[in-house]
């Protein structure tokens, strides 16, 4: 499953190698605010913003219940042990057999081997995927069929949830402005996306109609 925003909706549309990928998920949920506005302007009454770490969370805490097991793959061994810490004291009793920090860079075809190996024998329900776009969509893509649980592609939620970034105020998120709150906080790693993808994306998406 794809958790979609600007960024990834402006990649597909360029790239068409992208675009079948997330359309290759069984569902890709509006993530960004703007995308789920344009939904509703065009006759999709009840499409609302889904973040990554608000559909990690709301599974979290309900998996004590369903018995969910969850594998997480992204990010560095530092966050992951945060993460697990912090999951364990918002959720206790939501069972993580596994971690895994891979290295940055491509793994090669035994590494890669290896880690499908510890993933399914740790029999995960959810395998949260958090490298970032568009790395974390084409990794779901390769590893569909050789991976067995439901790989959902969070992004920064690892990042959130360990608490090594703050969410946006309420009132921010529900104006659409948590880009411009990230921004602020990352300034010289989002700039260049933010200014051309946004740009794009509100001369496609708005003006234009596409």
């Amino acid at each position: 499953m794809c958790v979609s925003n600007v960024h990834t909706t402006v990649t597909a549309y360029e790239d068409s190698k992208y675009r079948d990928v997330q359309n290759g998920g069984i569902m890709a949920i509006p993530d960004g605010g703007p995308l789920s506005t344009v939904g509703r302007k065009r006759g999709y009454k009840e499409m609302t913003r889904t973040t990554g770490p608000d559909f990690l969370k709301a599974i979290l805490e309900v998996s004590p219940e369903k018995g969910y097991k969850h594998f997480f793959y992204g990010s560095t061994n530092e966050t992951l042990e945060k993460l697990r810490v912090e999951i364990n004291k918002s959720n206790p009793g939501v069972e993580i057999v596994g971690m895994y920090s891979p290295p940055f860079r491509p793994l090669t075809e035994d590494e890669d081997v290896q880690i499908i190996k510890v993933i399914n024998k740790t029999k995960p329900d959810f395998i949260w995927v958090g490298i970032g776009a568009p790395k974390q969509e084409q990794w779901m893509a390769q590893h569909q069929g050789k991976v067995h649980g439901f790989m959902v592609g969070v992004g920064a939620a690892f990042d959130y949830m360990a608490g090594n970034i703050k969410r946006a105020p309420a009132w921010m998120q529900r104006n659409n402005l948590e880009w411009l709150y990230r921004l602020a906080q990352d300034p010289v790693r989002l700039f260049r996306r933010y200014l051309v993808t946004n740009s794009k994306f509100v001369w496609n998406a708005v003006i234009r109609g596409k």
